[in-house]
């Protein structure tokens, strides 16, 4: 079960949840381009076709799709902060339907009950509330797709598009 909540400022997103795998393994899915493919994004949602990287502090990312409802396309880029394998990872998170945030997105990743306990912190939002529900609703649907593929390895083409 994923936690989530926002901070009364409306500053940051957070939120935790327990995978039933090691860090290595998380950490490998949310930094493999090639894993991020296979589980980031949903058909009737939006779908992530190129995803590159430069896993190094300083690196770039970038990640490219298409919206399903409009055919619109979006980019979400940054810069990593901080690579600790497999403890954490800290990136700027840059989205062209928001280009007027400068925030960081930092993921936790500790051994607890046989796997991982993930915890997520989106920063930045300065009290933009509309961004961060939208930001707090759209990581909570990141997370459970990145547990299913992690858990079970369910993919973008294994994931039903959501009923309307």
């Amino acid at each position: 079960m994923t936690t989530i909540a926002i901070t009364p400022d409306q500053d940051v997103v957070e939120l935790e949840v327990h995978i039933a795998a090691p860090p290595e393994r998380v950490f490998q899915a949310i930094t493999d381009p090639r894993q991020l493919l296979q589980w980031w994004g949903q058909k009737g949602m939006y779908q992530t076709t190129k995803w590159t990287s430069d896993l190094r502090p300083g690196g770039r990312w970038l990640s490219e799709g298409v919206s399903d409802k409009d055919g619109s396309p979006f980019q979400v880029g940054g810069e990593y902060l901080e690579i600790d394998p497999p403890r954490r990872l800290t990136y700027t998170w840059n989205p062209s339907w928001a280009s007027h945030l400068k925030t960081v997105v930092r993921w936790s990743l500790e051994p607890a009950n046989g796997g991982t306990l993930a915890r997520v912190r989106h920063s930045g939002f300065a009290g933009d509330g509309v961004q961060a529900t939208g930001h707090s609703q759209g990581w909570e649907r990141v997370i459970s797709w990145m547990q299913e593929f992690v858990e079970k390895g369910i993919t973008v083409a294994d994931r039903p598009a959501p009923k309307l």
